[in-house]
Parts: structure tokens; sequence; C-alpha cells
């Protein structure tokens, strides 16, 4: 079994074959600050190597899954590439999380137990199987703080709903309830909040008890069409991602959450 006790941000229990990870900042709503960047880029390295584990379960702690990127954090961040914590900023970091996903040949369940929104929303849909709350928002809302859907919402959204629908998601920046993505295929399941992570875990146990082999290489077969968009879109997206973070618009959408307004966008 690996050694997750050096993890802040996520918990990690292990049952059954069955990793259960949770993100774990429920006081912020489970906001992605730079300590859980790190730690969403090592967790499948991690995962990968435990040879305990056949199946993941991913899922947030409290009454959200993820708020996504900590806007808040953005307000603050020094100028450069330099991090409060002296690790330079890696613009790549996405890119790493979506390949490791990708990779993982382990089955990963994701039990959207609330809001998830911008990379958190990415991250729950490169899952194999999504369970969502209905009445738990899901959307990528990175053009409501001026900036690109750059973290992988432009690669996954189009293959799961098509271009007309993503595009209008993407662009709109809206957030829409579980209960109309399932109908239109954006998750697999939508229940009650108190049966979501009942069924994840069923599916889960049934996935870590069946044909290993034939269960993960069905997953790395199908994900092949996924990588090859991914080698299409998501390097361009992330640097257009990166110009906006310098824009006034971004300025101004950080600011006026700072200040607790609307944006005045020029």
């Amino acid at each position: 079994m690996s050694d997750y006790s050096h993890y802040q941000h996520l918990k990690i229990e292990i049952q059954n074959k069955i990793a259960t990870v949770t993100l774990n900042r429920p006081d912020a709503r489970n906001a992605i600050n730079q300590r859980l960047i790190r730690e969403l880029r090592t967790i499948w390295l991690d995962l990968a190597d435990d040879m305990s584990v056949n199946v993941v379960l991913l899922t947030g702690a409290g009454k959200y899954f993820s708020v996504g990127g900590d806007v808040k954090a953005m307000s603050e961040r020094p100028g450069g590439d330099v991090l409060e914590d002296g690790e330079i900023h890696d613009p790549m970091v996405s890119r790493r999380i979506v390949n490791q996903i990708l990779e993982l040949d382990k089955p990963i369940i994701c039990a959207i137990n609330g809001d998830a929104a911008g990379l958190a929303a990415t991250i729950a849909l490169f899952c194999d199987v999504t369970v969502g709350a209905e009445n738990a928002r899901i959307g990528d809302p990175h053009v409501k703080v001026g900036l690109v859907a750059g973290d992988g919402g432009a690669v996954i959204w189009p293959l799961l709903v098509g271009v007309a629908k993503a595009k209008e998601f993407l662009m709109r920046g809206n957030m829409i309830k579980c209960k109309e993505a399932e109908r239109i295929g954006l998750i697999n399941y939508a229940l009650p909040q108190e049966d979501v992570l009942a069924k994840a875990q069923e599916l889960a146990l049934e996935l870590a008890q069946g044909a290993t082999w034939a269960i993960r290489w069905t997953k790395l077969s199908v994900n092949k069409v996924i990588k090859e968009r991914v080698n299409l879109i998501l390097e361009a997206s992330m640097a257009l991602e990166q110009v906006t973070f310098e824009t006034a618009d971004h300025k101004e959408a950080t600011k006026a959450f700072a200040e607790k307004r609307k944006p005045n966008f020029q």
C-alpha cells in the first residue's frame, strides 16, 4: 500500500480494493489552491502504484464537490511566476492532471456530492463514471472571471454533449443542475443527494470485483479518443488561458470577487 500521509487537502481511505479520495477543504468549499493542485498532480501516480487498489472513488467533503479555482487566492497572488511558498508556477499543471487521470488504468468513479465548477468540473468529467446530486450544479465558469476555459473544459464538454451545446455552456459560463446534466449526457446519473455516495460505492464495488485487466484495458482503449482530443486542443487552450490571466477583464473579475460586486468588463 502506498503512503498517503503527506496529503493535506486530500483524504484517502482504502477498503475492499476501493480508494476513496476526498477533496478535503470543506471550510473553503473545497476550492483548489496551489497545495491542492500539487496533490491532484501526484495522487494518480501514487494510486497507480498501489497494488491494494482496483478502483478509485473521487468525491468532496461537506456540501460541495469543489467550487474550482480559488478566486480569492487569485486576487491576492503576487506578480510573476514564483508562488508564495517558493514553488514556480507551472502553467502545464492541468495537462499533467488530465493526462494522469486518462493514463490511470484503474476505473475512477466520481460522486459529485455538491456544486462542481471550473477545474473541479473538468476533473469530474474526465472520470470514467459520474454520479451527481440532482440539485447540485456543474459548469465551467472560466469566462465569468475573464479566463479562457483552458484546463480541459474545451476538450471534454464537446465530447460529451456535442460542439454546439459545449460552446454555449463554455462561452456563457453558466452552471446547470446535475439533473439536466444527466439528461444531455454530461454525467451518467443524477440522484437525490442522499443516494449519490451509495450509488458511487455500488458501482465502484462492482468494478473492483470484476475482471481486472479486461476492465482496465477497456478504459484505456476508450480513452484513446479522449487523448487524441487532448493532444489537439489542450495546449492551445491552456496557452490562451495564460494570456487571459494578464487581461484587464481578469483583474477586474478577481477585484470584483474580493469586493463582493458584479464585475464591470470593458
